[in-house]
């Protein structure tokens, strides 16, 4: 549930997607402490304040996280395509500062100074006959908006269980700091860089008793990029989804879909999992429109009774459902277009 740190690195000299999973985290827990600290001396008010010239330093000194703002603002359009240099980093320090934001109240949920029941909720109903009759389902989530309230989910019904796919091998400092802040906040996290048989397996049974998987579809798979360089079909271990090398834009794991007007990858591992699991999907976010005056909403919508892949035309129906699933994240994206925090480059071919 966290977001990775970013690295200067040229998007210029290096037009390949850097992969999330190599950016390294060390700003990142020493940030989070200092924006709980920043708030504890000094309130809500003069916190934003301060994270102003913070947010300018940010941008100033990585080039590819004010390059990533940009070009995801401009393919969104709120932001011009023809934009001058001056706009267009005010636009990349907004950014960054609603990042900051979101950090405190990713703070905030740890310590109980956000509750669930202070949430606008948008929740299909299906999702609480769901809980209420014992069903297990997968929960499909992206790095947008406040990812961290799924920690206090507790709160919306007692018997709801959630298992957590994360990557904490990107964030050991990170979750060592939610230890500290919340000794119970690592409860059912489930560190995965490869789904094997087994990692299945244990999913399915929870599945089974009524819990559900948590897992974002957003980010591609840990071993794609060593995958693609290996290119190896015969690999014996499979990235999260598993998947193969293959033409018509498949690689290791990844799948090209458009995004935004243009292609992105996508992992296909969420929904490989799914189709295992045999079982309901949801779409779940949890966001701040801008007209909401700081008010989170909890978005839960069902987006398949179950995935399906046909062995003849798996690929076909992994597009299409990724393509549902990047319609979800669009929507999302228009409705709180500052609250989406993959800030490296993600499309195929820079703007």
């Amino acid at each position: 549930m966290h977001h990775a740190c970013m690295t200067a690195v040229d998007m210029q000299s290096n037009p390949r997607p850097t992969h999330w999973a190599s950016v390294p985290e060390a700003g990142l827990t020493i940030g989070l402490w200092f924006v709980y600290a920043c708030h504890a001396v000094f309130g809500r008010v003069l916190y934003r304040a301060l994270m102003w010239p913070v947010s300018w330093y940010f941008v100033v000194v990585r080039p590819l996280a004010r390059r990533a703002s940009i070009d995801y603002q401009q393919r969104l359009g709120v932001l011009a395509g023809d934009a001058g240099r001056w706009s267009a980093w005010r636009a990349a320090a907004r950014h960054v500062r609603h990042f900051a934001d979101a950090l405190l109240d990713k703070a905030l949920v740890w310590t109980g100074g956000i509750k669930l029941d202070e949430l606008r909720r948008e929740v299909d109903p299906r999702f609480d006959r769901a809980i209420e009759a014992n069903r297990g389902g997968v929960l499909v989530v992206a790095h947008f908006g406040n990812l961290e309230v799924l920690r206090r989910m507790g709160e919306y019904a007692k018997q709801l269980r959630l298992h957590i796919l994360v990557h904490t091998r990107h964030a050991e400092r990170f979750n060592r700091m939610l230890t500290r802040v919340n000794p119970q906040s690592a409860e059912r996290l489930l560190q995965v860089t490869e789904v094997d048989t087994a990692t299945i397996a244990h999913l399915a049974a929870r599945v089974e008793l009524g819990d559900f998987v948590v897992i974002a579809a957003d980010r591609v798979p840990v071993t794609s990029q060593r995958d693609e360089r290996r290119a190896a079909p015969s690999s014996s271990r499979a990235p999260v989804g598993g998947g193969r090398a293959a033409t018509g834009g498949v690689r290791s794991g990844v799948l090209d879909v458009p995004f935004l007007g243009a292609d992105a990858p996508f992992p296909i591992g969420p929904w490989v999992l799914a189709a295992a699991l045999d079982c309901p999907v949801y779409w779940l976010a949890c966001y701040q429109r801008p007209a909401d005056r700081g008010r989170y909403t909890l978005v839960c919508e069902l987006m398949r009774d179950r995935v399906v892949l046909p062995r003849k035309t798996r690929d076909a129906a992994l597009r299409e459902v990724i393509a549902d699933y990047v319609r979800y994240l669009e929507r999302a994206c228009h409705e709180a277009p500052l609250a989406w925090f993959n800030l490296f480059p993600i499309w195929r071919v820079p703007r």
